[in-house]
């Protein structure tokens, strides 16, 4: 999204296949100002499949091969959507992903591969793994090879990616020196539609590595140990691979375009022939101008095209057509680190061929492990002194990272830490109010919204009160009114969801325009108990974090590229999960307890003890951290207020200087409960929270005033 440009236009890509993932590239690289930009995919990598025999074989581990759509999408500028697609509504123009309000598009794009689950195989959806989708079978595989003892595999499906794969399984279990019998099954011929010379040389190779071949035995049945013939014939397998007969995902064939064998059908510029306002590349389309098999090189050769004729739909351009080649070269990896290579009849072989591989695939995975460094906006001529300094910083964190710190509110608070909400007494009940808002730290509005519900309830939920009632404070980027109410609606869809699981009811609110996303809440809540308040720790009582630490990092990461789509998912997830049942479980025994947010854990922990007159010592090795939290400071990276959550305890705590300790001072999103228990119920809050599902932990203990903050490493 381009600050200050108004958005005109939703442009949505479902999936995340090798085409898509270069028109991101491109995308990036020079986006169409004014058009919001939205990438759905089931998760945040996608396996580039030229990789997967030689990952299955053992050559390359699984990092080697996943795209990162999570940082592929950052460079892109576009929202990421994790979920998979169910059901597109052409004649609506809205995309539907199940838990989420429908997604509009005024331009469509699908490139969601295909399948290699066998459906009318009795069996093989509790027993089998299909080759395709690549990721469930990449982890499988992963499972299968920690294994000891024999192993007996059968693959059924005798053309060329099945071949592939056995030869792949057989070199990966000899190198891991486990006996192996591998099977390959096929209702007809293996290798049927192979040249005689590639077939010649695959079977060779298939007979050294003693692959046993079952010509002409359809599959009736897969059992948890065996695939049983149609003959009546059992092969044993503790792991059955479907590599036959991929077929288009059932989902599509449902959504009313132009389908030919269940594949979407498009023209030469690849727009659907019965919808031109919905393009389709890779496996997933029939060609209809010219029909060619299901290939990689055709899905990476359709990019520039698929690129340009968006581009141009936008922007009011000429299309342009996508003529693919009659012939292509088809390399194959043998297990080992040798490959053969077939086009036009010639047919090579040997180490060398795997080397040239390689280098065909290395070279398509370094267009997304190294994207382009893009330019810095300079200052404006004329600019005042400083302004050229400040913008060469990294930009300004989303989330609490965006928050002020603690210094710039010392002189509002008095100099004293207030508890986490207003206790409010209305005749003989009591009230509980807070309010809170977060700038935008994804594109996805249903993310924030989510997020900053959660985090907005956090502060009543620390004091032992219910939430009943909240406000909505919504700033959208501009944009043209029609694409207004979709997104307000994605807003507050996606808020309400939240709050009417919490027993909370959105009663009213305020929207407006802006510079870019910002999304807040009031909330009040009922009290029906003494409030839980900063002041009640007590020395010897022990310290509770109910989640792990890290939101700030992960997300600072995350807006300059450098965190890992996995380790973003995972954030994202448990900011988006709502804490009740953490809040129940503490406030049961808490004395004192405050949810983690934008002063980071040392500076709520702080606030803790400045009201309570305690001191506390911490262990870091006893800190729950989110995955890649550690890897990322380690790294270096900091959150916007990092350096103010530090500034602020200077002269009242001890810590060392590691990554580690780091993590202390970062801002947190949506973040867990800090609670101060009586010790002898510790470990059993502790356990009770784990059996929930938080990933909680004693973390240490609350001491006397003269102790101050103490945060250590182990003895």
């Amino acid at each position: 999204m381009q600050p200050g440009i108004p958005l005109v236009k939703d442009l949505v890509f479902v999936g995340g296949g090798h085409t898509h993932a270069l028109v991101l590239r491109k995308w990036g690289m020079r986006p169409v100002p004014g058009v919001r930009l939205t990438l759905i995919n089931p998760g945040p990598t996608a396996p580039y499949t030229g990789m997967l025999p030689g990952h299955i074989a053992g050559h390359y581990d699984r990092d080697a091969l996943d795209i990162d759509l999570v940082r592929l999408a950052r460079f892109a500028g576009a929202r990421v959507i994790l979920g998979a697609v169910d059901l597109i509504d052409p004649v609506a123009r809205r995309v539907s992903v199940p838990g989420r309000p429908p997604i509009a598009y005024d331009l469509l794009s699908i490139d969601i591969g295909i399948t290699s689950e066998m459906a009318g195989l009795r069996g093989f959806a509790e027993h089998g793994v299909p080759a395709k989708p690549l990721a469930g079978f990449a982890d499988r595989w992963a499972g299968f090879c920690m294994r000891d003892g024999p192993a007996r595999i059968a693959v059924i499906g005798g053309g060329v990616a099945g071949v592939e794969l056995a030869l792949a399984c057989a070199h990966r279990l000899r190198q891991l020196g486990r006996k192996a019998d591998l099977a390959l099954i096929d209702r007809g011929a293996v290798l049927d539609r192979a040249t005689p010379r590639a077939k010649a040389r695959l079977m060779s190779a298939m007979a050294a590595a003693g692959i046993s071949l079952f010509e002409n035995a359809a599959p009736a049945e897969v059992t948890d140990d065996a695939v049983i013939l149609q003959d009546g014939r059992t092969v044993p397998a503790d792991l059955a691979i479907g590599a036959a007969g991929a077929v288009p995902h059932p989902w599509l064939a449902g959504c009313g375009m132009a389908m030919v064998g269940g594949y979407m059908a498009v023209d030469d510029q690849l727009r659907s022939t019965s919808h031109p306002d919905i393009y389709g590349a890779g496996d997933c389309v029939h060609l209809t101008q010219a029909p060619r098999p299901k290939a990689g090189v055709f899905a990476v050769r359709a990019a520039p095209v698929l690129a340009w004729n968006l581009r141009a739909d936008l922007i009011g351009a000429q299309r342009r057509a996508f003529r693919p080649q009659r012939d292509f070269l088809k390399l194959v990896s043998l297990g080992g680190k040798a490959a053969l290579a077939e086009k036009a009849g010639l047919v090579l072989s040997g180490p060398a061929m795997w080397r040239w591989k390689d280098r065909i695939d290395q070279r398509f995975m370094d267009k997304f492990r190294t994207l382009p460094a893009m330019a810095r906006p300079a200052a404006p001529r004329g600019s005042a002194k400083g302004v050229a300094e400040a913008m060469s910083r990294p930009a300004p964190c989303g989330g609490c990272g965006a928050k002020l710190g603690s210094g710039a509110l010392t002189g509002i608070l008095g100099g004293q830490p207030g508890d986490d909400a207003a206790v409010v007494q209305v005749g003989r009940a009591q009230q509980v109010l807070s309010t809170d808002h977060l700038r935008a730290f994804a594109e996805d509005p249903v993310l924030v919204a989510r997020a900053t519900a959660i985090h907005a309830m956090g502060d009543i939920w620390a004091m032992g009160a219910l939430p009943q009632v909240a406000l909505a404070n919504v700033i959208l980027p501009q944009m043209v009114p029609r694409m207004q109410g979709p997104w307000l609606d994605e807003v507050m869809t996606a808020a309400r969801d939240i709050l009417a699981a919490e027993g909370v009811e959105i009663v009213g609110g305020h929207s407006s325009m802006g510079s870019e996303l910002t999304i807040g809440f009031t909330v009040a809540g009922v009290l029906n108990r003494a409030p839980i308040t900063l002041a009640g720790a007590k020395p010897g009582d022990a310290l509770i974090l109910s989640r792990g630490l890290g939101t700030g990092v992960v997300l600072a990461a995350e807006m300059r590229g450098l965190a890992r789509g996995a380790e973003v998912a995972a954030t994202w997830a448990q900011m988006a999960t709502a804490q009740t049942g953490a809040a129940a479980i503490l406030s049961q025994a808490a004395h004192a307890m405050t949810d983690v947010t934008g002063f980071g854990l040392a500076g709520h922990l702080g606030n803790i003890c400045a009201a309570s007159g305690t001191g506390a010592t911490i262990d870091l090795d006893a800190l729950p951290l989110l995955q890649g939290a550690l890897r990322l400071s380690t790294a270096g990276i900091r959150s916007t207020l990092f350096d103010q959550n530090r500034a602020a305890l200077a002269g009242r705590m001890q810590a060392p200087d590691t990554p580690l300790a780091d993590l202390v001072f970062d801002p947190q999103t949506a973040g867990g409960f800090l609670a101060a228990v009586p010790a002898g119920q510790a470990d059993h809050l502790v356990a009770e929270l784990r059996a929930d599902g938080w990933d909680a932990a004693c973390i240490g203990a609350v001491t006397s005033p003269d102790h101050g903050l103490i945060f250590r490493n182990p003895p």
